[in-house]
């Protein structure tokens, strides 16, 4: 298993930012007191989500305008029809870990 502990102080609401785990590109999103972490990959083109715009807690793809639910990975809307991975996410007090697969790396220095 991978994880990545940050602070939830480093996430800005309603903004996606890019983190790698072990091998893993992640799509990490705070949105509102919840965060969410899908796969950085669109299914439908290949391009990072982590540069699209959020809709509450779905994200659009900045390419062909695919959405995402962060919390599902569920496809809302086309061309992508093919899900995207979610991975977990605890919280404990500022600290939010997210959990994939590998090492563990910890971002609080």
């Amino acid at each position: 298993m991978a994880y990545l502990t940050i602070s939830i102080n480093d996430l800005v609401d309603g903004k996606p930012q890019k983190f790698t785990i072990g091998n893993t590109d992640v799509c990490v999103a705070r949105v509102g007191s919840d965060v969410y972490a899908i796969n950085d990959m669109c299914t439908h083109s290949e391009v990072s989500l982590s540069e699209g715009e959020m809709n509450g807690r779905n994200i659009e793809c900045w390419l062909h305008g695919s959405e995402f639910d962060m919390a599902t990975g569920e496809a809302l809307t086309p061309p992508a029809i093919e899900n995207a991975e979610v991975y977990s996410v605890t919280r404990d007090g500022d600290s939010v870990t997210i959990t994939v697969e590998g090492k563990h790396v910890n971002a609080n220095n």
